[in-house]
């Protein structure tokens, strides 16, 4: 009987000892930090960075997480780095305007604007803005003929994020990347309006590098640059129903090592981009692979390379399109594109003499040629792979 009543006792125990860790976690809720509360001052000139970082980490080290506020007005952020890790999910809410500086020291010879590192469980959300005010640090963008060329910021950057939602935000104007995902695992990216003029250096949409489960849907990207690269060493990629243009189109690379597995492109569209979907090796190249990649239900309006695989791609010093590319480019599938091209040559598919394209799928393409009523043409070097249903222009690939 005793051990009995030993038995049941530590029953209780356990099921008490529960029922306060649950009531615990339910006091324990997300509160909402003001930056206002901090010193923020929504007057456009005052730098709040100090104002961010101070609100941030105290909702950091809230039990629960906690919600950083950016209510209606333009706050001046001058550079900073953002650390985890936190006692629980974290949110930035942005409602107004951050504004970054466009003093020198803040537009040159620096990588970042806003950096988000070693965070898991962050939303970047709220209908907000982030103004880059790119013109202060274009100019000085000369890395395609100067190899001593400085660093200029990107926007946003998240190192090593995992759990990660960004969500319903502008971005304009960046003065380089707009968005840089690096070493991130289980990211999303929705809802998204990404603004930089045509002629604006560098200015690519998204990229993302060494990471894994990234989807990017419902969302307008126009920039001076790639609307989405994807970098080496990522993997289980997904872009749905994006509007790419101005631009240079959605890219796969530029890759010179590693690998990029696992991407689908679906129910997309380009308008007046300079690339359609793109697949860019470096040459020359250590080996690498390219595989398992489908673009699929895409429209092209005004596209100058509607469809394009590049492997002597060589956009700045220390390659040469006379060298050859390692990169191995495999299991590539193109359903159901159609549109319009600027250019003859709608589908170009220009793969390595050492590393031929193996398993390039071409179906029910219909592409046309914008210039008069000559007909589009596909040209192949080194891609083999098969066609089905529909060819305009008619395939070129090898058997």
């Amino acid at each position: 009987m005793s051990l009995f009543i030993k038995r049941s006792s530590m029953v209780i125990k356990c099921v008490w000892l529960l029922l306060v860790l649950l009531i615990n976690n339910v006091q324990a809720q997300m509160k909402t930090f003001n930056v206002n509360q901090y010193g923020g001052v929504a007057d456009g000139k005052t730098d709040n960075s100090k104002a961010f970082t101070d609100a941030w980490n105290q909702a950091c080290q809230n039990n629960g997480g906690g919600v950083v506020l950016f209510q209606q007005g333009i706050y001046l952020v001058n550079p900073l780095v953002i650390q985890g890790s936190c006692k629980g999910p974290m949110e930035l809410h942005i409602q107004g305007t951050l504004l970054a500086s466009s003093e020198y020291q803040y537009s040159v010879g620096i990588d970042h604007w806003i950096v988000f590192r070693h965070i898991d469980n962050l939303v970047i959300s709220g209908g907000g803005t982030l103004d880059g005010q790119g013109a202060s640090s274009w100019p000085y963008n000369d890395c395609r003929k100067n190899p001593q060329c400085k660093a200029l910021p990107a926007s946003l950057r998240f190192d090593f994020a995992n759990n990660t939602k960004i969500d319903n935000i502008t971005l304009i104007n960046s003065k380089n990347t707009n968005i840089h995902l690096f070493a991130g695992l289980n990211v999303i990216i929705s809802n998204i309006n990404i603004r930089a003029p045509a002629d604006s250096p560098n200015t690519d949409g998204i990229k993302v590098g060494s990471s894994n489960i990234v989807q990017i849907y419902d969302s307008v990207i126009s920039t001076g640059d790639d609307c989405i690269a994807f970098l080496p060493e990522s993997t289980n990629l997904n872009v749905t129903n994006v509007h790419c243009g101005p631009g240079h189109g959605i890219s796969v690379g530029s890759i010179s090592s590693n690998s990029i597995t696992g991407l689908n492109v679906r129910n997309c569209s380009f308008v007046g981009t300079q690339n359609g979907v793109r697949i860019k090796t470096r040459s020359p190249s250590q080996p690498g692979t390219v595989a398992q990649v489908t673009f699929e239900n895409i429209e092209m309006d005004k596209v100058d390379n509607p469809i394009i695989i590049d492997q002597q791609y060589c956009a700045s010093s220390g390659c040469s399109p006379q060298k050859t590319s390692e990169i191995q480019i495999t299991d590539v599938k193109y359903n159901n594109i159609w549109g319009t091209s600027n250019t003859k040559i709608a589908v170009l598919l220009k793969c390595s003499e050492n590393k031929p394209c193996q398993n390039i799928e071409l179906r029910d393409i219909d592409l046309n040629y914008r210039g008069g009523n000559k007909p589009a043409k596909a040209s192949c070097l080194n891609a083999k792979g098969a066609a089905y249903g529909k060819q305009n222009p008619a395939s070129c690939l090898q058997s």
